[in-house]
């Protein structure tokens, strides 16, 4: 039976054609996200806790398989509710699922102090952002071949679904640290506007950030949901998140009646054992929270990518808020967090100083310390901004693992290992 919410404007492919099977466009979205390089990656990528560390721990990837799940239980809660949906007319799960596994494939080793990192490191030669360098990945780096063909050819529905910003950034009144587009992706993002012109009441501020395909706004709330709960699961674990320092926390906070209920939850969890059952709970919850609605916007008339949109309980989304804010404030800025990060900035910005001095201003004595193939990208840059671009790709694309091994065998005197050079 034909999904008609969906047209052939929504399945184009970007970056040519490509062949087709058996499986619909998003299935092949999906698939072709799970069995990348980049995907597989994700499974050695911080998260919260670096990967490796504990084998508990939610990393990248597991993160990543827990929103695609709950982007899929939304769309399938969405349409059992019927009104505005049915069995042939509805949200498609594979092409949310798909969304949601490609969501974070651009983000760096060391989780948010790696991405804040190549930020500053970037901040000259045109910024450094995880859902623009995703972008990056599936338009230009993944599957290439010799033959010329770049990126995984994604749906027009898929590369929009994954753009939580579109702003680029040049785009700001002032150099942003976040939440943009690179400038060169002008033409991609030309391309999910099926070359419309952007009306005027969008260009400025946030607002084009603001304007989300449906599947991008459901992938945007399973994120929230997987990492505001799951983070403190996490954090209990690791003994981060104990009573003492929940209700340390709570005590310098104006907390409410409907936060001090969330607090007796969490607490009840922790003491009984049942943390896991509670969160399971509320992530039920914050699925049965989600309503879709119509709007009217300037693509409504060419896709119900548009014509839709979701809304959330504002119950929820405080909820969510007040978990996120606490997952924060008690292990993101605890010191040991706060000394993970320390360590990862030195790591990473000795190895792009490395990369400058070997590729960029090389002195009489170079030493190619980057495996061949990247060195040839660096070296086919005329730009010290394109120079810059590719190393900041290859720093991104390393594992938590594949960083520091490459640190120690450069600055370790007891590390010689000849083993994972790439």
């Amino acid at each position: 039976m034909p999904n008609t919410f969906y047209n052939e404007f929504d399945s184009e492919t970007y970056g040519g054609r490509r062949k087709t099977d058996y499986r619909n466009a998003y299935q092949i979205d999906r698939d072709r996200i799970i069995h990348a390089h980049a995907f597989r990656k994700l499974q050695s990528k911080t998260q919260v806790f670096l990967s490796g560390e504990y084998d508990f721990y939610r990393t990248r990837l597991t993160h990543s398989m827990e929103v695609a799940q709950i982007g899929r239980s939304i769309c399938h809660f969405l349409k059992s509710r019927k009104g505005l949906l049915s069995e042939d007319f509805c949200i498609d799960g594979d092409l949310v699922e798909a969304v949601c596994l490609a969501h974070d494939l651009g983000h760096p080793p060391f989780g948010h102090s790696g991405e804040r990192t190549l930020q500053e490191l970037m901040a000259p030669w045109g910024g450094f952002e995880g859902n623009a360098q995703t972008l990056h990945l599936l338009t230009e780096t993944m599957y290439q071949n010799e033959s010329g063909v770049r990126g995984m050819q994604p749906t027009r529905a898929l590369l929009d679904g994954v753009l939580k910003y579109k702003l680029r950034y040049s785009e700001f009144e002032r150099p942003p640290s976040n939440h943009f587009l690179y400038d060169p992706q002008e033409a991609a993002r030309a391309f999910v506007f099926g070359g419309a012109a952007v009306p005027p009441a969008l260009r400025g501020g946030e607002r084009l950030n603001a304007f989300k395909s449906v599947e991008c706004q459901i992938m945007d709330w399973a994120d929230d949901v997987a990492y505001s709960l799951n983070d403190i699961m996490d954090g209990v674990k690791a003994g981060f998140l104990t009573l003492e320092r929940i209700e340390a926390w709570a005590a310098g906070e104006a907390i409410d009646a409907a936060q001090q209920h969330l607090l007796d939850l969490l607490f009840d969890g922790i003491r009984g054992d049942r943390l896991e059952s509670m969160i399971s709970g509320k992530i039920g919850a914050y699925i049965g929270a989600c309503r879709l609605r119509e709007r009217d916007n300037f693509l409504a008339a060419r896709t119900n990518r548009y014509r839709h949109e979701l809304a959330v309980s504002p119950v929820a989304v405080r909820e969510v808020l007040f978990f996120k804010k606490m997952a924060n404030d008690i292990i993101f800025e605890s010191p040991q967090l706060q000394q993970i990060e320390h360590k990862a900035r030195k790591v990473v910005f000795d190895l792009w100083e490395s990369c400058w001095r070997n590729y960029v201003h090389p002195g009489p004595r170079v030493i190619r310390i980057l495996p061949p193939r990247v060195g040839q990208l660096i070296d086919g840059e005329a730009t010290e901004a394109g120079k810059a671009r590719r190393i900041c790709d290859w720093l991104a694309g390393l594992t938590d693992g594949m960083i520091v091994r490459t640190y120690r065998r450069l600055f370790d005197p007891e590390f010689g290992s000849l083993r994972d050079l790439s």
